[in-house]
């Protein structure tokens, strides 16, 4: 049976389309690119809310670093628009459309939102909801309201736009977001330090990160994965990423291999292979294509992630896994289990204070395992009085956070 598909071309018709909803219950799942319909768990509805009209870019300041668009829009487009500008998402949000078996390129900056996605440099440069300055939207009551502005000075009492990053499309359906952009460095180098097992790369990133140096990015790739990234040394290594001048960059070199001794070599990956290198990275390349494994990110304490990553290859033979955010994030690609791991893998994050999140697993195993970490009591009630308060009737997404309605931090 075909699901009715509503697809409104305003804010004014997509208010009546969801005030009506709300009156008769019906349970919308709201769509953009559709590129992340498998992260989550699978929503419950009656129709389908087509949101692709709500696209294009409406307003770009380059001098003033803020730009106003549609949440549909393609992340290409607006990478492709600062680009000409020199300018970037410094949030850097991957097109993990892959992940779930969709083309590359096919994502949109509104579903980066939604999923409060950021890439490796956002121990530096700050998660996606740090960046959205303002959001125009409509409840599950069918009302329109607007919150935040194009500067930061003007979000005042609760910031609303940070409440719609991460909140997967329960809270409101939004029709359009000001974003903070950022400069584009003139020039970028990535520094390879080669053949460091698990433990020492733990080590030396957390010398790195407290270091005076201030790289925009760290990550560790084991030489599977390395290789599977196909960057351009494949081996196992600690990668830093510098960008700046270039005579800045010669000097961070020069800086880190005195800050690392004898520990290992400085090797440099220069200009399009260092921006290759670290896309692959935010894309999680070094784990795809195998859709037959489950995909786990992890959050923990950056000095815990290689060890804990190391400890549950052992206990889970055949997984592959890679840090970033100095081993603050992990990904772990799991071989088929019952449970995806998830009896290893929980008990042993929130141990050390973190959180894991399924993002990939098939549909039978979803149903049995929270694809989010179950929020504490308190933190459960909190999220949802605010649930109540903007989709009382439980009709925007319904299904998709499991259980809780905690989504990514």
């Amino acid at each position: 049976m075909t699901m009715e598909r509503f697809q409104p071309t305003s804010a004014e018709r997509l208010a009546g389309v969801i005030e009506r909803a709300h009156a008769a219950g019906t349970r919308l799942h709201l769509v953009g690119g559709g590129t992340k319909a498998g992260f989550g768990h699978p929503v419950v509805a009656d129709a389908v809310l087509d949101l692709s009209a709500f696209s294009g870019i409406e307003r770009y300041e380059p001098a003033e670093q803020v730009i106003t668009l549609g949440p549909a829009t393609p992340l290409a487009t607006v990478q492709a628009a600062l680009a000409e500008e020199g300018q970037r998402l410094a949030f850097d949000p991957p097109d993990i459309g892959p992940v779930f078996g969709e083309a590359p390129g096919l994502g949109t900056v509104g579903g980066a939102i939604a999923a409060n996605l950021s890439g490796p440099g956002r121990p530096r440069a700050g998660a996606a909801r740090d960046h959205l300055l303002g959001v125009e939207a409509v409840t599950g009551r069918g009302e329109i309201f607007k919150a935040g502005g194009r500067v930061v000075k003007n979000v005042t009492g609760y910031d609303l736009p940070k409440l719609m990053a991460g909140s997967f499309g329960t809270l409101a359906a939004m029709t359009r977001l000001t974003l903070r952009v950022a400069g584009r460095a003139p020039a970028t180098v990535t520094a390879a330090l080669l053949d460091l097992d698990p433990a020492a790369a733990g080590r030396l990133m957390q010398r790195i990160s407290g270091s005076a140096l201030e790289p925009l990015a760290i990550a560790y790739l084991p030489a599977e994965v390395a290789v599977r990234t196909r960057h351009p040394l494949a081996a196992a290594a600690v990668l830093v990423r510098f960008d700046g001048p270039s005579v800045a960059l010669d000097e961070r070199l020069a800086d880190l291999q005195t800050l690392v001794g004898d520990i290992a070599p400085v090797e440099a990956i220069d200009g399009p292979d260092s921006d290759e290198t670290w896309v692959a990275i935010r894309d999680i390349a070094g784990l795809l294509p195998d859709g037959a494994r489950a995909l786990w990110r992890l959050s923990v304490p950056p000095a815990a992630g290689c060890s804990l990553a190391a400890d549950l290859a052992t206990s889970i033979p055949g997984l592959r896994w890679f840090a970033d955010w100095a081993g603050g994030r992990l990904w772990l690609a799991v071989p088929p289990l019952a449970d995806a791991g998830a009896a290893i893998i929980r008990p042993r994050v929130q141990a050390l204070g973190g959180h894991a999140t399924l993002v990939r697993a098939p549909a039978a195993i979803k149903a049995q395992v929270p694809a989010f970490e179950p929020p504490p009591a308190g933190l459960a009630a909190l999220e949802a009085r605010i649930r109540a308060a903007f989709d009382p009737a439980g009709i925007l997404n319904p299904g998709i956070l499991g259980s809780g309605i905690s989504g990514p931090n």
